[in-house]
């Protein structure tokens, strides 16, 4: 599902350790989809491995909500690999 978040100009590109570039290289490899994908369904899957309500209450920027993975509501968890099956 992409979202006006997903088109937006990107002011911030972050750099990734050597070792997270070679990680993620090879999950890519292993889903068979380019490596831009793949960080994307990394984060897609964040607020199944973090307290949501906790990373929202430290949030700085309140006018993104509704486009954050962390606003979602939780998905039982058969659900929650299926975010893999979509790409």
């Amino acid at each position: 599902m992409q979202t006006q978040a997903d088109h937006e100009n990107v002011f911030y590109t972050p750099e990734f350790s050597n070792r997270s570039t070679i990680s993620v290289r090879r999950l890519a490899w292993f889903l068979h989809k380019p490596m831009t994908k793949t960080v994307d369904v990394i984060i897609q899957v964040l607020p199944y491995m973090f307290d949501s309500s906790r990373v929202c209450k430290t949030c700085r920027d309140k006018s993104k909500c509704k486009y954050c993975v962390f606003s979602y509501p939780e998905l039982p968890p058969e659900e929650q690999f299926k975010i893999f099956e979509s790409l």
